[in-house]
């Protein structure tokens, strides 16, 4: 049997359309992990400066592929309207884990919006470039994400999220 390169090509395309859903979470979180980087202007509210440093610990965590820590930082209540809960994501972070190398990203803060002290929402944007094993050896995205949280008296814990690719509408 011959096999050229581009019927492997095309087998590799088609297996990862099926991960575009765990890219797009990856990307939410891999946001998360940057975000600190770009500054919006003014002095920071103590909360708000509270969620910037949960965005800077999810940023380590993901740097070094901890799972687990990322996990702490989303409330058990999480859930989303792509019908994601913190166990799906769970599993969506481990398998985007396992098949990404290595990653880079260039977030920018469009907004942090805190609401009485116990919730907050986050709206950035992210590019994201990631090496792995596809045919091409990369792939690339750009999202728009808007993250909610709330404080629960001890911890900033995230507990929906919307996303979407640059250009289209949030879900």
């Amino acid at each position: 049997m011959t096999v050229t390169v581009s019927e492997t090509r095309a087998h590799s395309y088609a297996r990862r359309g099926g991960l575009a859903r765990v890219r797009a979470w990856c990307l939410l979180w891999l946001a998360l992990l940057c975000s600190a980087i770009a500054a919006c202007g003014g002095p920071a509210t103590e909360p708000e400066e509270q969620v910037r440093d949960w965005v800077r610990q999810a940023q380590v965590a993901a740097e070094a592929k901890e799972r687990r820590a990322l996990m702490r930082l989303i409330s058990p209540a999480y859930a989303d309207a792509r019908g994601n809960s913190r166990d799906g994501i769970e599993n969506l972070l481990r398998l985007y884990f396992l098949r990404q190398q290595k990653v880079a990203l260039v977030t920018r803060i469009e907004d942090v919006t805190v609401i009485g002290g116990s919730a907050a929402e986050v709206s950035l944007t992210a590019a994201m470039a990631a090496t792995n094993d596809s045919a091409i050896g990369f792939s690339a995205d750009a999202y728009r994400f808007t993250f909610e949280l709330e404080y629960d008296g001890d911890d900033w814990l995230l507990i929906a999220s919307r996303w979407g690719q640059l250009g289209s509408d949030l879900h």
